[in-house]
């Protein structure tokens, strides 16, 4: 029988632990990069239709375009305001284990 490599709806990244919805987009938790060490992050995707401003991402430093689909990231314990939402492409957050930030979030 062949192995099943996508995740099941409702799932979080960890057990026991509800998945933030934001109207119809589902968001994850996953652990992250911070200067003072990992820390849990909620990651929300951002498909292409729905990204319509310029944002800078902090993984690597190039703007991210208008119509590019993208994650938005927050610290887990924080309510997600904009002074503490990132915005990352997707590939930069995928490869943050060995990339690291660059630049300090506030």
């Amino acid at each position: 029988m062949p192995r099943r490599n996508n995740q099941r709806a409702g799932r979080s990244g960890r057990p026991g632990r509800p998945a933030p919805t934001f109207g119809d987009a589902t968001a994850r938790v996953e652990r992250g990069p911070s200067f003072d060490g990992d820390e849990e992050y909620v990651v929300r995707p951002i498909p292409g239709a729905r990204a319509t401003k310029t944002y800078r991402c902090p993984g690597c430093d190039h703007e991210i375009m208008p119509g590019v689909a993208h994650v938005v990231v927050w610290p887990a314990e924080k309510l997600g305001g904009p002074d503490d939402r990132r915005h990352w492409h997707t590939g930069c957050w995928s490869g943050r284990g060995t990339r690291g930030l660059t630049r300090r979030w506030s």
